[in-house]
């Protein structure tokens, strides 16, 4: 198990086995025995892969702080309707929708699950420095 020391929030870390490329699961409808897909990182250039894992856990259990759960469903027209939610310390919030989105929409999304999960690296680091000086700044 992986947790940062002041959360009580802890996820087990991803198994390499049950990777799946997000980019060939998009077309089509979740399975309805799943939640969506987590997504810890994204690499920075929109051709690489984004790498998921399925969450099956229907329960709307809270995600680790700075992890997206994505999840989609057909849309009205011929498309998918993509909601992405973000993990925080105390609770998820919508992070995203992305309505009626055609084909392989990872390129679309990508941009905001990147520029999102470096902003909530970068307020970690912030968070953790302004602790550490607190606590020197006591002692």
């Amino acid at each position: 198990m992986t947790c940062r020391p002041h959360t009580q929030l802890c996820t087990p870390p991803f198994n390499s086995s049950h990777h799946l490329i997000l980019s060939d699961l998009v077309r089509h409808p979740m399975p309805g025995s799943v939640r969506g897909v987590l997504l810890r990182s994204v690499p920075p250039h929109p051709a690489q892969p984004i790498h998921t894992v399925w969450i099956t856990d229907l329960k709307s259990e809270r995600l680790r702080p700075g992890s997206i759960l994505l999840s989609w469903e057909p849309s009205l027209g011929n498309g998918m309707d993509v909601t992405a939610h973000l993990g925080l310390a105390s609770t998820k919030v919508l992070l995203a929708n992305w309505p009626d989105l055609q084909g392989d929409w990872t390129p679309v999304v990508h941009p905001t699950l990147h520029e999102v999960i470096g902003l909530h690296a970068a307020l970690s680091v912030a968070t953790d420095a302004l602790h550490l000086a607190n606590h020197l700044a006591a002692n």
